[in-house]
């Protein structure tokens, strides 16, 4: 697999919704990517730990619900959290990626987890395809966010509300 992916930005793509997987991993390998997927938080988070190649750039849902009941609790290092708690566990594993937020409402999620429109890439679901390929391709262009970039728009969170269980 290495040789397939030599040179190629590397993407992992996080949803819930196993056609938005399928679909945009087709749709990102087409463009010149490789793409890894996970069909969840847990998963994305092992894949950012474990994966031995890069990460270039995490295309996240913002509303990732768990698959079963699960808390995110501070011990577990692979919990289930929201793709905006994703991308901020994602960003302290690995210092250059580059992250693009994707949701079915916009509005209404950004203004849920105190995201300013413009802060973080975005899409909106559904997306058209080249619209896709060209965020990706711009972000990966834009320097990357760190952590702390994406608390500083939540500061009027209450404290652990991007977890599961509030």
């Amino acid at each position: 697999m290495a040789g397939e992916t030599a040179g190629k930005p590397t993407v992992l793509l996080v949803d819930d919704e196993t056609s938005i997987v399928s679909l945009g991993k087709r749709l990102l390998e087409q463009a010149g990517f490789a793409v890894l997927t996970a069909e969840g938080s847990s998963e994305a988070l092992k894949i950012c730990k474990n994966h031995p190649g890069a990460v270039d750039i995490l295309v996240t849902d913002l509303v990732l619900p768990p698959p079963g009941f699960s808390l995110a609790s501070g011990n577990n290092e692979f919990p289930h959290v929201h793709g905006h708690q994703l991308a901020i566990r994602a960003l302290k594993m690995r210092e250059n990626l580059r992250v693009v937020l994707m949701s079915g409402n916009i509005d209404k999620d950004l203004a849920a987890y105190g995201i300013k429109i413009g802060a973080v890439p975005f899409i909106s679901k559904p997306f058209e395809n080249e619209a896709m390929v060209a965020l990706v391709r711009r972000t990966l262009q834009s320097p990357p966010l760190t952590p702390d970039s994406l608390l500083k728009e939540s500061t009027d969170r209450p404290k652990g509300s991007d977890e599961w269980f509030d």
